[in-house]
């Protein structure tokens, strides 16, 4: 995974953590980078989308009302442009690590359940965003997932909500095959999560 778009970053790492709401990626996402800061490595952790302007206007839309597909999409990928630039770039051509939750694979997989073509979210985004070198999913079944992030049954969206993440589920699951994603069970405790991504991490990275 690491030998495409990583010419203008040689020394750096790209963590990827993936997976559909609540698995618990930002916990783990701050877990994995105090770790490595303790092992003395410079990391920068982030998320999209990010505080940026476009991120901003993307959260936003949560309370004012959803963007049309296209425009979400277009807000996305801006986002994630800036972000490269700006942050994930330059700390990997110093050499740092970079841990990210969410990235391009989740564009694929919510603007891709509005219906977009997921072929065409990836190779606009792979046109200008290095791949990971590590890209860990966080597998969790969608009864768990609708229960930890409180869409109970009954309520208006939940049937939506509910395919929406079963399309989410799938294509995360997926990427086992396309990109060698690691998938890890996010039914367990937050340690033994914990204790399988660090061992990944110290395997595939030598970090």
């Amino acid at each position: 995974m690491s030998d495409n778009n990583k010419t203008s970053t040689p020394n750096g790492y790209l963590i990827v953590i993936e997976g559909i709401d609540g698995t618990g990626k930002s916990t783990q996402a701050t877990m994995i980078a105090e770790a490595l800061r303790e092992n003395k490595h410079e990391v920068i952790q982030s998320f999209e989308p990010t505080n940026g302007p476009w991120g901003k206007k993307l959260r936003d839309s949560a309370t004012t009302g959803r963007l049309s597909i296209q425009d979400e999409l277009s807000y996305f990928v801006n986002d994630r442009r800036e972000h490269v630039e700006q942050v994930i770039e330059p700390t990997m051509a110093r050499g740092g690590i970079v841990v990210l939750d969410r990235y391009y694979f989740s564009t694929m997989a919510y603007q891709g359940a509005r219906g977009i073509d997921t072929t065409t979210i990836r190779k606009e985004n792979e046109s200008f965003a290095p791949k990971p070198d590590l890209l860990i999913v966080l597998d969790l079944d969608v009864d768990t997932a609708l229960q930890r992030i409180g869409v109970r049954d009954g309520e208006a969206n939940e049937f939506e909500k509910r395919e929406s993440l079963n399309f989410c589920r799938e294509l995360f699951l997926s990427l086992r095959q396309q990109d060698g994603a690691h998938i890890i069970d996010a039914n367990t405790s937050i340690k033994e999560v914990q204790e399988k991504l660090m061992a990944l991490v110290q395997k595939e990275l030598s970090v």
